[in-house]
């Protein structure tokens, strides 16, 4: 329990809180104080709106914000735990649950090509994220980032699909989890779940193990950010010695027969695999939220994002060529491909060694998933976007605890009672959408600086962004409705590059890194742009439905709450910078 001291400021500054439940926790803001000033909150909703949405934060006010969370994080990691924390947060479900998959029914062989094309566009996101993440070494990822140079608005609709995604990627994990611990004691995984008659299919199939898995996770990452490194550490090295087992002894059982046909289902099946494949890669951007636990940010964040990444990468190419030498696409196990590649090459107690490294991968990418959707949770409620409640940081722990124990409630819940399958339907969508627009802010961060940029600048700038948008969209659009043309792809691609040049030759960039600068500017993030809207276009319907639905969700609560809580809270830090003045 805090202190009274711990609840509020003198002379009316912004009210800190401890970890009670109270109203204040919740709502303290201006506008909830009373039903009246929240109905005059309410008519002002056009007006409130319109200036969040055009108020872009600064790099200052980020950093000033962890203060809204009365203890600091502790800054105990270094580049080796990024590197490690970057893999145990990758590497895991997506490629023992869905290689098999793709190879069988959507690319072939060519799913290594897949896997390529989704870890170069993991990579491009990567290197955008780290030059925010060096600037702005605050727990808030890609939220933060985007406040500072897309606004309130747009930062608020990213950072909520990001937290859906990482809660639905959690349960997903947690179901896999208890199917290839049900492989490793040679039983079936119905043998460890509750059919509840009275619920609907897909929802009837009770997982008591995926919660118990969570909650065991949710302790771990509560205790110390440290510990997590160092237990995320020990699982990560064990699950590559696995890895690098299933593809040495993979290897020694190939035939080089399986890889013929190469791309039985062409370019188009290489690409739609790659969409569905990046699921394998969501996960690294929780990296980027370890910056303000991380010793030295210059140095540290881009050695362990780009290790990361790279690393893995290679590591999922590997594994997905070994899978394909092992056994004719045709025959490859949908659900467990690589435990089945070994009995058919009669090697059945290799399934076991399997199973183990597929556990060790899922138990890290959970814990890290844990680590990373709780700083992202606890960011947002220091502006007050989220109730303030989330973003308590315990002062012996050095973790913010509220916002864990919620997220992973949240998970062991969906992981409670939702199949599998149904999970693993809720694709990537929200997160090469976030990634776009992370791309987008870089650029605008390095050409446009209020007070700085002409507005004839600013206006090429404008005229160049709505190019490469325009254009990228229009690309993936006809390659998601055309299965054979190529005419559009003559008008769109040369588009996309003359405004990347145009942005490059026309308009001098306002801002230089000043630690550590992503290379090939503007042509990198605007590949990155360009090359996660193309995957969008191999996306399913169900997908976009599901997108929709939660970003209408958002926008419901964000003007009935979030926006008001806000506006109140920006309001109340510009009257005392204006006192202190």
């Amino acid at each position: 329990m805090g202190t009274e001291s711990d609840v509020t400021e003198s002379g009316g500054g912004i009210r800190r809180r401890n970890c009670l439940c109270r109203k204040e926790d919740f709502l303290p803001e201006e506008s909830f104080k009373s039903w009246g000033n929240y109905a005059n909150a309410l008519r002002q909703t056009p007006t409130r709106l319109i200036e969040r949405a055009l108020t872009r934060s600064k790099d200052e006010a980020e950093l000033e914000a962890k203060s809204q969370s009365q203890h600091e994080m502790k800054k105990t990691l270094t580049w080796w735990d990024l590197i490690w924390f970057g893999m145990g947060a990758v590497i895991g479900a997506g490629i023992f649950v869905l290689t098999g998959l793709e190879a069988k029914e959507v690319a072939g062989p060519a799913v290594v090509l897949s896997y390529a094309v989704s870890g170069v566009s993991a990579l491009l996101s990567v290197f955008c994220y780290t030059e925010f993440a060096v600037e702005i070494p605050v727990a808030g990822g890609s939220f933060a980032y985007l406040r500072v140079e897309l606004g309130d608005f747009v930062a608020f609709i990213a950072a909520g699909n990001i937290l859906l995604e990482y809660v639905i990627g959690g349960a997903a994990v947690a179901r896999s989890w208890t199917s290839y611990f049900a492989t490793l004691l040679n039983f079936k995984p119905e043998k460890f779940l509750i059919t509840a008659h009275g619920l609907a299919k897909g929802y009837n199939q009770l997982d008591p193990i995926a919660v118990g898995v969570c909650i065991i996770i949710c302790i771990i990452a509560v205790s110390s950010t440290k510990g997590s490194s160092r237990l995320n550490y020990v699982a990560s090295i064990i699950h590559i010695v696995v890895i690098l087992f299933i593809i040495v002894c993979g290897l020694i059982k190939s035939d080089t027969k399986n890889y013929t046909p190469f791309t039985p289902f062409g370019a188009r099946g290489i690409f739609k695999a790659s969409a569905v494949l990046f699921f394998a890669y969501v996960g690294f951007d929780a990296v980027s939220t370890l910056a303000e636990e991380t010793k030295n940010p210059a140095r540290d964040i881009p050695i362990g994002l780009v290790g990361s990444m790279v690393i893995t990468t290679t590591v999922y190419c590997l594994l997905a060529v070994t899978l394909c030498l092992m056994q004719p696409y045709q025959s490859i196990d949908p659900d467990a491909p690589f435990s089945v590649a070994f009995k058919a090459v009669g090697w059945n107690w290799a399934q076991y060694i399997v199973a183990a490294g597929a556990l060790k991968g899922m138990t890290s990418v959970l814990l890290v998933g844990a680590v990373g959707q709780a700083r992202y949770l606890t960011h947002i409620s220091r502006t007050h976007m989220m109730p303030p409640w989330f973003s308590y940081v315990d002062e012996k722990t050095g973790t913010p605890v509220n916002a864990t124990a919620v997220m992973m409630s949240a998970t062991a819940i969906i992981a409670f009672f939702t199949k599998l399958d149904i999970l693993s339907n809720l694709l990537s969508i929200s997160t090469l959408f976030i990634f776009m627009l992370v791309a987008l802010a870089l650029l605008v961060r390095r050409y446009y600086v209020s007070g700085v940029t002409t507005n004839a600048n600013r206006n090429k700038l404008i005229i160049c962004l709505l190019l490469i948008l325009g254009s990228s969209i229009a690309t993936s659009a006809y390659w998601g409705l055309s299965e054979n043309g190529w005419i559009a792809y003559c008008i769109t691609l040369p588009i996309w590059f003359s405004a990347t040049a145009g942005i490059y030759i026309f308009v001098p960039q306002a801002r230089n890194p000043k630690l550590w600068g992503v290379p090939l500017v503007p042509w990198l993030p605007s590949a990155s742009i360009a090359i996660n809207i193309f995957l969008l276009g191999s996306i399913d319907k169900d997908s976009f439905i599901r997108f929709a639905i939660w970003t209408g969700f958002l926008l419901a609560y964000y003007f009935f709450f979030g926006l008001h809580a806000s506006y109140d809270t920006a309001k109340e830090l510009e009257r005392e910078q204006r006192v202190e003045e």
